[in-house]
């Protein structure tokens, strides 16, 4: 019922804007308004503070059918709670209730702030800093590769408080968007998802009272890190509707194509690329599922499971693009077809939240 539900309404109301959102590299505000007036922007959040309370699965199953659409759109619940997941996770009652509210409202958004210039794979490396002064923590640095950032209202922070012990030295902080000495550099000029802003944050003397930290003083990096085994899944999911949607378009086209007087999906070479793509696509739904009840439960292998999920779906995400692109020919090399799109948003997923390289790092140190 719930993806009967969220496809009916990603079709009607989120499909035909996909095009000239990503045309115009614009944020896609139908998007926004058709999932918070679905209550599907951050299905995530508990129902004691206002949200519906999905499970991890459910809340795949959202990210996974606005993505086989429009890949832009389904980064608003994906980075909902990849912003949010954080206080949800660690934060205080009084913190969970201030931010987790609004949030499950669709009055703001959450965005995630760990990357820097010269922190990617090497979270750990950042030189963001939160100085004590009184109540307050003075916030001084730059966070880049920031998704939504300029549209969420609320973001999460990783600061050092102290940097004398590297990652147990970075603390986690609610940052707002009204927060005097919070400024965003121009939107980043990407390939694809260009729907969804990315843009750098500059914080230059934000002074923020200090029970928006998040948990305790340097535990802010081990809050990131288990926010990750998590929201791998949803970017497992974003690949898995990419994928599914490039499938859908090209079975498609290829029974009305015709070439040598018959359909070319009566050729036994179409209808092996498309059984290899129908295969790798279930492959990856059933790890992308299997890693998003093992989330919900909290099961000992999330770690490496949500690596799995994550660096399997989108590198099959990549594969039946680009073969999708093959399947129309000249056709899908062109605008005038999403297939070329879902191609340039897919490569993204085998990047954030951890390069498919990092994830093979992150699964040889917690094999089952």
């Amino acid at each position: 019922m719930l993806r009967d539900a969220v496809r009916s309404m990603a079709e009607a109301k989120i499909a035909p804007y996909a095009a000239v959102v990503d045309e115009e590299s614009r944020f896609p505000q139908e998007a926004l308004e058709a999932l918070v007036a679905g209550d599907l922007h951050a299905v995530h959040v508990p129902e004691e503070y206002g949200g519906a309370g999905a499970d991890a699965l459910a809340t795949v199953i959202v990210i996974e059918e606005v993505a086989r659409v429009c890949a832009s759109s389904s980064l608003i619940p994906a980075v909902n709670k990849l912003g949010s997941l954080p206080v949800i996770l660690s934060g205080s009652e009084d913190l969970k209730k201030k931010y987790m509210t609004p949030l499950a409202k669709g009055d703001g958004m959450f965005s995630y702030c760990l990357s820097e210039p010269d922190a990617g794979s090497d979270a750990a490396g950042m030189k963001t800093k939160a100085v004590r002064d009184g109540d307050h923590y003075v916030l001084n640095g730059v966070k880049r590769w920031i998704t939504n950032a300029g549209v969420s209202e609320y973001y999460t922070v990783m600061a050092v408080t102290d940097p004398t012990k590297r990652s147990k030295g970075i603390s986690a902080f609610v940052v707002e968007k009204s927060d005097p000495g919070v400024s965003f550099g121009a939107p980043e000029k990407k390939l694809g998802i260009k729907g969804s802003p990315t843009r750098e944050v500059y914080l230059d003397n934000v002074r923020i009272p200090a029970d928006r930290m998040i948990g305790e003083e340097g535990t802010g990096f081990a809050t990131a890190m288990k926010t990750l085994d998590h929201t791998r899944i949803t970017i497992a999911a974003q690949a898995l509707g990419i994928a599914q949607g490039a499938l859908d378009y090209a079975k498609g086209y290829v029974q009305e194509r015709k070439q040598f007087g018959k359909p070319i999906a009566d050729f036994q070479g179409i209808q092996f690329m498309l059984a290899d793509m129908a295969m790798k696509i279930e492959a990856a739904r059933a790890l992308t599922y299997q890693a998003a009840a093992k989330s919900e439960r909290g099961d000992a292998d999330l770690t490496f499971q949500g690596a799995a999920a994550k660096c399997f779906a989108s590198d099959v995400a990549m594969e039946v693009t680009t073969d999708a692109v093959q399947l129309l020919g000249g056709y899908g090399y062109t605008r005038d077809y999403p297939v070329e799109r879902m191609m340039r948003d897919a490569k993204i997923t085998q990047i954030y939240e951890g390069t498919n390289q990092v994830q093979r790092i992150v699964m040889a140190r917690n094999l089952p």
